[in-house]
């Protein structure tokens, strides 16, 4: 409760201190984190680059159609600030971090409301900590100013194209390359033709790659991000929960995303995390499938992996369920002997210990599951074999990875090797599959480090067959609602 007057706080704090901006009806600066916290990044981010560099962060660009903008996560990450097209200047010699806005557009003001600009330069430097405002049109000049004084000087810039909505980096270079692949296409990513104007307009301006350093603070979450983190867990859970009691054969997959939109967006999410998979089926065989389209049947298994954006920070949670409300024989055996096997993993995890130990360690009880588990068919029983044998020789790789990191993208980047250490938040998704059937399970939860162990922030979503079934036969959100048509 204490914390979360406090933040309470803050918000009235921004409003106080930005006089007529406080006024406008809705929140201009981030409420979610102190200034504070954001001044403590970028500080860690100036004594990383040292003082004969600067840092250059650029903002998302204006949105492509009637959509709301959503800031980068890089640039939120060290401002908090949601104006499109705004860049960020960090000078570790004067410990100073410059804002660039655009311009006043009072037409725009007129149709959307209130838009921070360069103008309001005094009321966005009280309400957000920073040193200075200034219109994006006098970054060059600013910079030859500091280039005549302490050349050689190399600026600091993420290279790796930026997280957008319902963006992980691994996503981000994809649509990179794919736009860059098509012969009908070719274009540049918008960091990547930021990056040639420095060297274009400054060639004593050497350019250097932020994205590790920022990608080593973001690894380990302060207590606030994993609140956050908390936040975004315990919707995508209530979303799973009232996708179990929703569930009936007949019904389509996407009807399961409009149950889950509704938890989010009552409970105050800016977004998705991920589009939503729901595969019923053979579909579940495809574990990116997002299509929809589908009609579920009796005798269905059903997968549902799906979380929100809240305040810019992400969770990932996976369940399966029968779509009957009661899981078949064959769905007992091998969902059982998979659950048996994801449980050793998760009562494995703890700090200061790596990757690999906690595999090692979990396959050892999964070898005893193996041994005293029943299977009706022989493909069952080599699948399961096949399972376990996989994850013990992932476990002896160099590169032995849980599962991904979870934080202001649903697969955050960040170093993979060495100890678990208190603040890093990742899931599991081991999988098990039946080629010849086509049969694909996976569970997923999102786990916090802590001092003392590992706490399963998703665990209050049923992972047993008895409560995933009690679940289910309570009355659903669709239940009450009939379809249009």
């Amino acid at each position: 409760m204490r914390r979360k007057g406090r933040f309470h706080a803050f918000s009235f704090a921004f409003a106080m201190a930005a006089g007529v901006l406080g006024q406008v009806g809705f929140p201009l600066f981030s409420t979610d984190f102190a200034p504070e916290e954001f001044a403590k990044r970028r500080a860690a981010v100036m004594d990383a680059i040292g003082s004969n560099a600067v840092a250059i962060v650029q903002g998302a660009p204006t949105p492509v159609g009637y959509t709301r903008f959503r800031q980068s996560n890089d640039f939120y990450y060290l401002s908090g600030v949601e104006v499109p097209n705004a860049y960020l200047f960090l000078d570790p010699v004067e410990r100073k971090t410059t804002l660039y806005l655009p311009h006043r557009n009072e037409r725009r003001e007129v149709g959307e409301g209130k838009v921070l600009s360069a103008e309001d330069a005094e009321e966005v430097k009280k309400a957000s900590g920073l040193d200075a405002v200034f219109g994006t049109d006098l970054i060059a000049e600013h910079l030859v100013r500091i280039l005549q004084r302490r050349a050689p000087l190399t600026a600091y810039t993420p290279l790796f194209p930026p997280e957008r909505i319902a963006e992980s980096r691994d996503l981000a270079l994809r649509r990179v390359a794919e736009l860059a692949s098509d012969p009908w296409d070719g274009s540049s990513s918008r960091a990547g033709a930021f990056v040639r104007k420095l060297q274009e307009r400054f060639p004593n301006l050497a350019v250097a790659d932020l994205s590790p350093t920022l990608d080593r603070l973001r690894l380990i979450k302060s207590p606030r991000e994993i609140e956050m983190i908390r936040r975004a867990t315990r919707l995508s859970g209530l979303a799973l929960l009232e996708g179990m009691r929703s569930t009936r054969p007949g019904q389509y997959e996407r009807e399961l995303d409009a149950v889950a939109k509704f938890v989010f967006y009552r409970n105050g999410a800016q977004g998705d995390a991920y589009y939503s998979l729901i595969a019923s089926g053979q579909n579940a065989w495809w574990p990116h499938y997002n299509a929809g389209k589908r009609k579920m049947e009796d005798g269905d298994f059903l997968l549902m992996d799906y979380a929100p954006d809240v305040g810019y920070y992400m969770s990932d949670v996976t369940r399966m369920w029968p779509v009957n409300g009661t899981f078949a024989p064959w769905q007992r055996e091998l969902y059982g002997f998979y659950r048996a096997c994801y449980e050793a993993i998760l009562k494995s995890i703890r700090p200061g210990v790596d990757a690999g130990a906690v595999m090692k360690e979990a396959s050892k009880q999964m070898d005893r599951e193996l041994a005293t588990a029943k299977f009706s068919k022989e493909i069952y029983r080599k699948a399961a074999e096949t399972f376990v044998k996989d994850y013990r020789e992932s476990a002896g790789k160099p590169d032995a990875s849980l599962g991904h990191w979870v934080g202001m993208a649903t697969h955050d980047d960040g170093p993979h090797a060495g100890p678990l250490k208190p603040g890093m938040v990742f899931t599991i998704e081991p999988a098990l599959r039946v080629p010849e059937e086509k049969v694909y399970v996976r569970l997923e939860d999102v786990i916090v480090i802590t001092a003392k162990g590992a706490e399963v922030l998703s665990d209050f979503v049923p992972r047993d067959v008895e409560a995933i079934e009690k679940v289910m036969k309570e009355e659903g959100l669709l239940e009450r609602y009939s379809r249009a048509d």
